[in-house]
């Protein structure tokens, strides 16, 4: 079935950073992005999403849609696949698929969706178990062949062709642990489950990698990690600790960087909300670093419990920055400027292309219209 994902508003304003630079149906959680799990299920998928987004992702010819925050389930599934010409899926006034202000049809099962931006690693563990399910039809899993790794729940590790792991500690009795085509386990690291490595990705030596962790494709990962989403592309090589958190792709954390997950009187956190442009609560008492592509961090930076770290920043210096860095910020506590756009492409050039990847201009003109669309955050630059 061919269908169009699409991007409701107020969604895409409570999904940002990470909706500055994809559609929502690109988010990671679990193993594979919201668009993979539907793949997986046999749909052919597009997007209807922003102007400025649609060259990178573009539309199907087809009138129907699947709202882009939901995750599938086979309840429905069969429901869309049931759904007559003009007919719209419906929950609580929500729209879920079919014609957009179609014939409303009421679909009464659970629906998983990310809401908000902490809903990634909140239901991370979850849909780490049913990613699973999606893929184990098609995919060939291999035995463990090192001897000197210790499995706890040997029955819940799942390799992937071309893994490599040396003389790690795996405990999987309290969720699976799957590690992906090509990734690598390097010796001293202690892992525990529900945890994903995706595709090409790393664990450093002697990493401590805490339950309910996706590490995205391409990414390296060290130092303590716990219930965390790198979406891919990203590193945090070295020690430090983040948790509760959620990085965007082509991300870097300095050696050392730190996230505060909880606040020293165990106060519930509040979290920049572009929705309303103010701190919002969250209902959690542990969150910590929301990083949108393309951000950087320094050696030894601090972040304080609930900080938003916009596009395309790059933070340094001592002390705590505040809780909220525009998108194309330069500084940290000490103060902050503006990351130009010249500044900014060197970069990205510079780190894409140790990749094997391009920043070429489909890119720069995303990058572009997010630097022009972020410009009211940046406050520094009305009083020059």
């Amino acid at each position: 079935m061919d269908i169009n994902f699409i991007d409701l508003p107020e969604a895409r304003e409570r999904l940002k950073p990470f909706t500055f630079t994809r559609p929502i149906a690109e988010i990671r959680v679990g193993i594979l992005t919201i668009r993979e799990k539907w793949e997986h299920l046999g749909f052919h998928t597009g997007y209807t999403t922003p102007d400025y987004l649609s060259a990178k992702y573009p539309s199907l010819d087809t009138n129907m849609s699947i709202n882009g925050s939901i995750m599938p389930s086979a309840h429905l599934v069969a429901a869309i696949q049931n759904l007559a010409s003009g007919e719209a899926l419906m929950q609580n006034g929500h729209f879920l698929a079919g014609v957009l202000n179609g014939k409303p049809v009421a679909f009464e099962e659970e629906v998983s969706s990310i809401q908000q931006t902490w809903d990634i690693f909140a239901m991370n563990r979850l849909q780490i178990m049913a990613d699973l399910e999606l893929i184990k039809p098609n995919t060939q899993f291999v035995p463990l062949d090192d001897p000197h790794t210790i499995v706890y729940g040997q029955e819940n590790l799942f390799i992937e062709e071309g893994a490599q792991i040396k003389a790690a500690i795996i405990d999987a009795t309290e969720g699976p642990v799957y590690i992906g085509k090509n990734g690598r386990v390097h010796p001293g690291a202690i892992i525990n489950g529900a945890f994903a490595l995706c595709e090409g990705s790393h664990v450093n030596m002697g990493a401590k990698i805490k339950g309910d962790t996706t590490v995205g494709p391409y990414c390296k990962v060290g130092g303590e990690v716990s219930n965390s989403v790198f979406f891919g592309f990203s590193n945090k090589g070295h020690d430090g600790f983040v948790g509760n958190s959620v990085i965007g792709e082509w991300c870097n954390l300095g050696a050392d960087t730190n996230t505060s997950n909880l606040k020293n009187n165990y106060a519930e956190v509040k979290l920049w909300d572009y929705g309303t442009g103010r701190f919002a609560k969250t209902g959690l008492q542990f969150c910590g670093l929301m990083m949108g592509d393309h951000a950087k961090c320094g050696i030894n930076t601090m972040f304080n419990t609930g900080t938003v770290v916009g596009v395309g920043a790059n933070v340094f210096g001592s002390g705590f920055p505040r809780n909220f860095i525009p998108s194309f910020s330069w500084g940290g506590a000490a103060g902050l400027t503006t990351f130009q756009i010249n500044k900014f492409t060197e970069v990205a050039e510079a780190v894409m292309g140790r990749r094997s990847k391009t920043y070429d201009e489909q890119e720069a003109n995303i990058i572009q219209h997010i630097f022009e669309q972020t410009a009211q955050y940046r406050i520094w630059e009305k009083k020059a």
